[in-house]
């Protein structure tokens, strides 16, 4: 069985991404992982380069930041990586730089891929996701939170990065079908130090909005205000060993009353439904198999 692992990157230095323990969390299981790396104004490229693991194929790209709308750019370079691959592979593991596969959970994804190997019905993996907003101790609990994506997939399908990049299709359209494993993916790209988060949302948000929206919504404040969530729970279970560094390195206090919900009523009668009907009715671009 051979897989290749892929992500993009730019500017990982400026807005304090861990692409680095991306990588290294499910380095692994790949043989080849491929590393695109934006023109950036830090010193990502050199960061990626010094990673200088036989395994990691870099590839340097030039972001057309004119495609802005919808997150367009992103799909556009994740798809540059794509074509970069082949289709060689049994498997395509897509890890984006603010996601870390626990350790914990090697086992169980070599496993899947080995079970569904040869099963002509499944085109991709479906893994949990834990969201982290605003500190190492807290996780999102609202709908607005997506539950769980595709971070596997068969490559040689026709399977390209939709939309934002956050999730793929394949061929004309067509949702992937996918199988739940037992395995989860921790975000973090609502963990950084306020001055930095903020200097994140101003840049991110211009690869969706016009510089009227960013005014309007993100605003000219010198740090992001975390505190204007809906729900939060504390987090009781362990960090990936490749995040330890960071954790301890924290140097800014956020602290939330998990009492506090501001949830609205869609919301609650939604989680109500999945929770006792089994009816989810958040959106889902992909297609499970049972």
């Amino acid at each position: 069985m051979k897989v290749v692992g892929f992500t993009i990157i730019k500017n990982a230095i400026q807005y304090d991404y861990p692409v680095v323990e991306s990588i290294q969390s499910v380095l692994p299981l790949c043989d080849v992982f491929v590393v695109s790396v934006g023109k950036s104004d830090d010193a990502t490229l050199a960061l990626i380069q010094g990673l200088n693991h036989p395994k990691i194929r870099i590839m340097e790209t030039e972001w057309d930041l004119s495609k802005r709308e919808g997150g367009a750019v992103l799909a556009i370079e994740t798809n540059k990586a794509i074509s970069e691959m082949g289709d060689a592979f049994d498997w395509a593991f897509y890890i984006q730089a603010d996601e870390v596969l626990h350790e914990q959970h090697l086992y169980a994804v070599q496993e899947a891929m080995q079970q569904h190997r040869r099963d002509a019905r499944v085109d991709g993996l479906l893994f949990r996701y834990v969201h982290f907003y605003g500190s190492y101790d807290y996780i999102g609990t609202s709908s607005r939170w997506y539950s769980h994506e595709i971070r596997v997939f068969k490559p040689g399908r026709g399977v390209y990065s939709f939309r934002d990049a956050q999730g793929f299709r394949k061929g004309n359209n067509e949702m992937l079908q996918v199988k739940e494993i037992d395995a989860c993916i921790h975000h973090y790209g609502w963990v950084k130090p306020p001055a930095a988060m903020q200097e994140k949302q101003l840049n991110f948000n211009k690869l969706w909005h016009d510089d009227q929206w960013i005014e309007k919504h993100v605003g000219n404040a010198r740090e992001f205000d975390y505190s204007n969530v809906d729900s939060l729970v504390r987090f009781t279970s362990t960090h990936p060993k490749v995040m330890q560094a960071r954790v301890q390195a924290m140097n800014w206090t956020f602290d939330f009353d998990v009492s506090f919900s501001r949830i609205k009523l869609k919301d609650r009668v939604k989680a109500w439904l999945k929770r006792w009907l089994g009816w989810d009715l958040n959106y889902r671009n992909y297609r499970v198999l049972r």
